[in-house]
């Protein structure tokens, strides 16, 4: 979410000193209004890593969101998208009965693809129908699918960083609070006012949406204050979404066989001696 310029509070942009420090990359590159993608990740990432290397240099790849680094680091491939299509495929989802007729199709049409997905899990039981009616190829056609950790297509040395759970929430507290000090409320709310306002996949940043829908309908009035009632109960919520979304990233990033974890029971710096030396010897 960091691709979006002006969302800067709430994704933890780094300051304006950290980006002048160092150099990076695929930050405030789009408006809020546009829409973003796991493609778009692959190509802007894969595309800053060469240039990077082209110059004799290390690219540091910093992600927390499993599909995207996967996309950017193994050969996923990724079929077009039909919005309208989807439209449809949600509507009829949404229906008495809508998701086990799709997930049915699916099971009838790509059986292996079938058997990767969840019959629960709405969103890739779009996804999955909506790329086999765009293509008529079964969905599991287009690579191995993101349980296969084979060799990457670059080289590269992955890494992740273990914390206590107790510890993660606290931290994950934590963030939200400074995120409310440093006007995040404020930021959302003039997102929202400007020209075109947040597209979809904006939209679903954690504490965006939140906040957008603590906010009256058509936005805050000029010169006047939300309710601090919905804003509080909006923040609470993100803080449990926050934490059931670090759970989720924790189910994913297990899986992968490639990373070594660095653990501490307290501050993260404390990992960095160990990142380092295996960071110069690869």
């Amino acid at each position: 979410m960091q691709v979006y310029r002006g969302m800067d509070v709430g994704t933890a942009k780094p300051s304006p000193d950290e980006l002048a420090a160092v150099p990076h990359h695929v930050i405030d590159v789009v408006d809020p209004s546009e829409e973003w993608s796991v493609v778009r990740t692959q190509q802007a990432a894969r595309a800053a890593v060469e240039d990077i290397e082209a110059r004799g240099l290390r690219a540091l790849l910093v992600g927390g969101t499993g599909l995207y680094v996967q996309a950017v680091v193994d050969a996923l491939e990724f079929p077009g998208e039909d919005l309208a299509l989807r439209a449809e495929l949600e509507a009829w989802t949404a229906e008495p009965g809508g998701v086990a007729a799709a997930y049915a199709e699916i099971v009838a049409a790509d059986p292996t693809g079938a058997a990767r997905i969840d019959p629960h899990n709405v969103r890739r039981i779009v996804r999955a129908l909506e790329v086999i009616r765009l293509t008529g190829r079964p969905f599991s056609s287009f690579g191995p699918g993101v349980d296969a950790f084979g060799p990457t297509v670059f080289p590269v040395r992955m890494a992740g960083v273990w914390l206590p759970r107790a510890l993660l929430a606290q931290r994950i507290e934590a963030r939200v609070e400074v995120m409310r000090s440093r006007g995040f409320v404020e930021e959302v709310a003039g997102l929202a006012e400007t020209p075109g306002g947040l597209s979809r996949t904006a939209r679903q940043a954690i504490g965006y949406r939140e906040v957008l829908d603590a906010l009256e309908p058509g936005g805050i009035e000029r010169g006047s204050r939300p309710d601090p009632g919905r804003i509080a109960e909006a923040l609470e919520l993100t803080v449990r979404r926050t934490r059931a979304f670090a759970r989720r990233q924790r189910m994913w990033f297990r899986r992968d066989p490639r990373i070594t974890w660095f653990g501490t029971g307290n501050n993260p710096d404390a990992v960095l001696p160990a990142l380092l030396a295996g960071w110069s010897t690869s």
